[in-house]
This record gives structure tokens, sequence and C-alpha cells, in this order.
């Protein structure tokens, strides 16, 4: 996992659920340890495609439950670009 980007996101999601930062790891499920809704969900990657200069698919969304797998899929996003 990418050091950086690992950061910035878990500093994104932290910004957006009011968690502290250092309560979110990797392995944090998005929805059920930070109680993110439907709502939550689309300003966290909004706020990613923003950082970072990617284009999330809708469809993709649903498939991010971990900040390892938003992790993983920002990677692939940025070696495609």
């Amino acid at each position: 996992m990418g050091q950086d980007i690992g950061k910035e996101i878990i500093a994104i999601i932290a910004d957006v659920t009011g968690f502290e930062e250092s309560d979110i790891t990797p392995d944090t499920n998005i929805a059920k340890d930070l109680e993110v809704d439907s709502i939550k969900t689309i300003e966290i990657t909004v706020a990613i495609e923003k950082k970072f200069h990617v284009s999330i698919r809708d469809e993709d969304v649903p498939k991010i439950v971990s900040v390892r797998q938003a992790v993983d899929l920002v990677e692939k996003l940025l070696v495609k670009a």
C-alpha cells in the first residue's frame, strides 16, 4: 500500500467522518467501523477524485469496503493515467 496515498485517503476519510486519523487503519471497514452512509461515501469518493485527479467509476464505489481497497483502486487508476 502506497504510504503517501494511504495517508491522504485516511486524512480524507477522517475529515468526512469526524473520526481521528489514528483510529483509521488500512483494514478499517469504511461502512461498518466508521458508520459511513451513502452520502458520506459520495463525499469521500469526490474528495479522492479531486485529490488524486482520477475518475472512480460508479460501479467501483460499492466494491470499496476497506481503506486498503480504496488505496489499491487509486494506485491502479494512477498507473493508467
